[in-house]
C-alpha cells in the first residue's frame, strides 16, 4: 500500500504555486485590493446599504481572477473532459483544495463565497450524471459558459436538516392549453441569487412528508412571476449571498426539470456529496495554516525572557490539533479516492457515512484550531489585523450548511447501525435467506 502522493500531482501544486505567483498575487496587490484581505475585509466586501450584499468591486476582482484561472487552464480542473475540463479526481481536488487552504486568506482561495482558482463547481457534476440527453442538450451549453447561472432552493423555513419533509408542492396546470406545473412553496438560504439566472427548486410532487421519493428538482428562471426575494439574511460573516425567497403561484412548462419527475432527491444528494468532501479538505486546509501560523508565532514571542512554545501550555492543545490533522487527512484521501471509484448514486448508497465523517470533523477541528490560533496568539489574535476571527467565522458556516454536523452523524449512525447503507441491504439479504 503506497500513501505517497503521485509525482503528476505533486508537480500540479508547483503549477499552482507558480500561477499564483506570477498572476494572482500581484493582482491581489494592485489598485488596494489588499483591502478586501487585510483587517479591512468585511467592510470593503460589504455593501452595508444594499441589503449586505457583496460590492460590485469585490465580485469584479473574484471574476478577474477566475478568469486568469481559466485561461491557465485551472479553473475547470473538476469539470469532465467532455464538459471541456481536466476530469480531474476527487483525490487531486481535496489535495488541491487543502494546499490552497493552507496558504491562509488571499485571491488565490478565499472560501467565504466559495472562490478558488481551481473550481470544484458540483453542478457540472450532477447534470452530466442526472440529466436527460433533452435536458443536457436544451441546458448544457448555458450552464457551461456561465450565461446559466443556478441558485440551489432545497431548505426551507420549518424545514432544514430533513429535507423531505418539505412543504413546497408543484401540481400539474395546463396555460393558454400548455401542460405545465403550478409550484407554490418558500425557500431560504438561496445562495447567489443576486446573480442567478434560474433557480434549482426541490418540490414535491407526489408522496408524504418523509418520502424520499415524490421530490422533483425544477429550473425555474428567476424572472418568472411570483418569485420573490423576501429578504436578504445578515450572516456571521459578511457580506451575505443568501435570501429567503418566495414561489407563489410559479408556472412553468412541463418539462422545465433536471432528471426525472419525483426522483430529485438525488440531485441534491450529489451536489451535497461533492460540497462535503470539498469542504472537508478546505476545513483541514485552513486548521493547518492556523496551527502552523501559531507554531511560528509561539516560537518568536518571548514574554518573561522565553518562548511561549517553551510552555506545555501551549506545545499540548497544538499537539492535539496536529495529531488530529493528520489522522483525518488519511481518512478525506481514502474516502476522496472511494468516491473516484463510483457515481454519485453509488457515493450515496454505499459511503456517504465516510463522506458525512470528513465533512463534521473537519469543519469542527477547523473552528477549534481557529479558537486556538486566536488564544496563543492573545490580543493581536482576537484582532481583526490576524485573519483567524474571519476563518472561524467562515468555518463555523460549515458546520450548519451541507447538512449540519449533527445530520451528519445521524447519518453515520444509520450506516452502522444498519439502519441505512451496506448493512441494511446485508441484513435484508440474511433475512431473505433465513425466510426461504
Amino acid at each position: 500500500m503506497d500513501f505517497a502522493l503521485p509525482k503528476a500531482l505533486l508537480d500540479y501544486l508547483d503549477e499552482l504555486d507558480h500561477f499564483i505567483d506570477a498572476e494572482i498575487k500581484p493582482l491581489q496587490a494592485q489598485d488596494d485590493n489588499e483591502r478586501f484581505f487585510d483587517h479591512r475585509r468585511e467592510n470593503s466586501r460589504t455593501d452595508w446599504d444594499h441589503h449586505g450584499l457583496p460590492r460590485p468591486e469585490w465580485e469584479a476582482l473574484l471574476a478577474e481572477a477566475k478568469r486568469r484561472a481559466d485561461a491557465a487552464g485551472h479553473l475547470r480542473f473538476g469539470w469532465p473532459r467532455e464538459y471541456g475540463g481536466k476530469g480531474g479526481s476527487m483525490l487531486w481536488l481535496a489535495v488541491i483544495r487543502e494546499h490552497l487552504s493552507s496558504k491562509g486568506l488571499g485571491l488565490h482561495n478565499d472560501l467565504q463565497n466559495e472562490h478558488s482558482i481551481v473550481g470544484t463547481l458540483p453542478f457540472i457534476t450532477m447534470f452530466r450524471e442526472f440529466a436527460t440527453p433533452a435536458q443536457a442538450a436544451r441546458d448544457g451549453d448555458g450552464l457551461l459558459s456561465g450565461r446559466m447561472k443556478t441558485a440551489f432552493a432545497l431548505t426551507e423555513p420549518n424545514h432544514g436538516s430533513d429535507a423531505t419533509f418539505m412543504e413546497s408542492r408543484a401540481v400539474r396546470c395546463e396555460r393558454d392549453g400548455k401542460p405545465g406545473w403550478l409550484i407554490n412553496g418558500e425557500k431560504m438560504w438561496v445562495t447567489n441569487m443576486h446573480i442567478a439566472t434560474h433557480v434549482m427548486l426541490f418540490t414535491r410532487t407526489s408522496g408524504a412528508d418523509g418520502d424520499s421519493q415524490g421530490i422533483t428538482c425544477f429550473i425555474v428562471p428567476v424572472g418568472t412571476p411570483g418569485v420573490k426575494v423576501e429578504e436578504w439574511l445578515w450572516t456571521f460573516n459578511m457580506p451575505t449571498d443568501h435570501p429567503r425567497v418566495s414561489f407563489t403561484d410559479v408556472w412553468v412548462p412541463e418539462d422545465s426539470y433536471w432528471g426525472e419527475i419525483d426522483r430529485g432527491l438525488g440531485l441534491g444528494q450529489s451536489f451535497v456529496h461533492q460540497n462535503r468532501i470539498r469542504q472537508a479538505a478546505a476545513s483541514l486546509g485552513a486548521a493547518v495554516y492556523c496551527i502552523e501560523e501559531s507554531v511560528k508565532y509561539a516560537r518568536a514571542r518571548k514574554p518573561f525572557g522565553k518562548p511561549l512554545s517553551d510552555n506545555q501550555a501551549i506545545q499540548f492543545p497544538l499537539v492535539e490539533l496536529a495529531t488530529q490533522v493528520e489522522m483525518l487527512r488519511l481518512l478525506i484521501r481514502k474516502t476522496a479516492w472511494q468516491m473516484d471509484q463510483m457515481d454519485q448514486k453509488q457515493i450515496a448508497r454505499e459511503i456517504s457515512d465516510k463522506v458525512s465523517m470528513c465533512n463534521y470533523w473537519a469543519n469542527r477541528l477547523c473552528c477549534e484550531a481557529a479558537d486556538r490560533a486566536m488564544q496563543v496568539h492573545g490580543g493581536i489574535g482576537y484582532s481583526r489585523h490576524k485573519p483567524f476571527e474571519h476563518i472561524y467565522r467562515h468555518h463555523r458556516r460549515y458546520r450548519i450548511t451541507e447538512g449540519s454536523e449533527e445530520i451528519q452523524m445521524r447519518k453515520v449512525a444509520a450506516f452502522l447501525f444498519g439502519y441505512a447503507g451496506p448493512k441494511k441491504v446485508a441484513d435484508r439479504a440474511t433475512k431473505a435467506g433465513v425466510s426461504s
